[in-house]
């Protein structure tokens, strides 16, 4: 059968470390591999299950494995994408792909995320039962890039040396005005007005979920004057800051609207302010975004490469001050959310069924194969109107961690 040839084609070369058996529909069985760890067989349950991820490998894997047609009897879904990834970073040019990587390059292309379509796209994904993300986030419910000190750091401690890390860079100052460009739960929004003390925050979100509970969070932190939170696009956003921070939100922007986002961006930021950009990216070269999660995760999501951000923040008006990228801070996240994720299976299917339960392991399994195999990082970009809105060396950095550090222990104290 040609689905047989090519799969076994396809593995051979793919699989060189660890041990992969295969089980067809038809109930033949091929090892690939040297023998090692990690172990994983699998095995079709029909044969049209084979082509399929002959055909469109990007997209039907994770298909095949929420449908239940790929079934993993030893190991799991991560386990699976290490043997395939780890050595070849995802390129299996012998399957039939790159013509159709070139279509879908040319169609996100032209993909523009217009205000509806935006709205669309975030409730798909953040309007989930607000049940689901408590069982495996940190209790801020920051879902983005945490930043460890130490790989053995817990995720709490993690997400909150992101927060310190990324205010130390805001430089926000007692008085000042931000603006937070997809405020998410409101964790960030809340830690600039407590911790950093700034004098208002505005935070805007395309999620009426999330914004529900951000404006909660902040009426049971006495924050209500000083925090406020809005149902509202970045193009539609109006006013003047004196910093401007976006965390996980710029990924679904898309190469189209960048001219749009950074020339907001610029517009509300004041001539002295400092934005801080955190987004996923990729190190490589400009690449679609993998077909399944844009299906079924993040539909009109795209990873860029800095060679798609600069010539947009360049015509904005924009200087880069700094640069910092995040390699594998992501992978350990993620691994923390799908441990987490996988103890919480009972209370996940109380919610959703046991689909919608393999869709989110593997879209948690996809994600952090992609930061450890594949060239998946994180970019903090420090942007400003002005070349000289920031101190000369990198220094203020540690020294204004190491003031918010101290306030935070001062704020806890008084919320015990």
């Amino acid at each position: 059968m040609l689905s047989e040839k090519i799969l076994k084609l396809a593995f051979t070369r793919a699989v060189k470390y660890g041990t992969l058996e295969m089980t067809t529909a038809g109930g033949q069985h091929f090892t690939f591999g040297d023998g090692g760890s990690p172990q994983v067989s699998i095995r079709f349950t029909d044969k049209a299950a084979q082509t399929a991820l002959c055909l469109h490998p990007e997209l039907k894997l994770g298909e095949l494995y929420m449908d239940g047609r790929l079934v993993i009897e030893e190991g799991d879904i991560l386990d699976l994408l290490q043997l395939l990834l780890q050595d070849t970073h995802g390129e299996l040019n012998e399957l039939p792909l790159r013509r159709l990587r070139k279509i879908q390059n040319w169609m996100r292309l032209r993909g523009e995320n217009d205000m509806v379509r935006s709205r669309h796209n975030v409730a798909h994904h953040y309007d989930l039962d607000g049940r689901l993300y408590s069982l495996f986030l940190d209790s801020d419910r920051q879902y983005s890039c945490a930043y460890f000190e130490h790989p053995d750091d817990s995720l709490e401690q993690a997400q909150l040396t992101k927060k310190r890390h990324i205010a130390a860079k805001l430089m926000v100052d007692p008085g000042h005005s931000v603006l937070d460009i997809g405020s998410g739960w409101g964790g960030m929004a809340l830690y600039l007005a407590q911790v950093a003390c700034a004098g208002s925050v505005k935070g805007i979100t395309l999620s009426e979920e999330q914004l529900e509970a951000s404006r909660k969070r902040a009426a049971a932190s006495g924050l209500t004057d000083r925090v406020r939170f809005e149902l509202q696009d970045y193009r539609a956003t109006t006013g003047s800051f004196d910093r401007v921070v976006s965390v996980g939100m710029f990924e679904h922007v898309g190469p189209a609207s960048y001219d749009d986002y950074f020339g907001t961006c610029r517009k509300v930021l004041k001539e002295d302010g400092v934005m801080l950009l955190h987004t996923i990216g990729r190190s490589g070269t400009p690449y679609p975004t993998n077909p399944w999660i844009t299906k079924y995760i993040f539909p009109g999501g795209h990873l860029p490469v800095l060679s798609e951000m600069m010539p947009a923040i360049e015509r904005a008006g924009l200087v880069v001050t700094d640069l910092e990228i995040l390699r594998l801070h992501y992978a350990y996240t993620l691994k923390a959310w799908r441990e987490r994720f996988l103890a919480q299976r009972e209370e996940v299917l109380k919610l959703y069924d046991d689909r919608f339960f393999r869709m989110w392991e593997c879209y948690l399994a996809m994600s952090e194969s992609a930061f450890r195999w594949q060239d998946a990082v994180v970019f903090q970009l420090q942007l400003a109107r002005r070349n000289d809105a920031v101190p000369l060396t990198r220094d203020y950095i540690a020294e204004r961690e190491a003031a918010l550090k101290a306030s935070e222990q001062m704020e806890f104290r008084r919320s015990a």
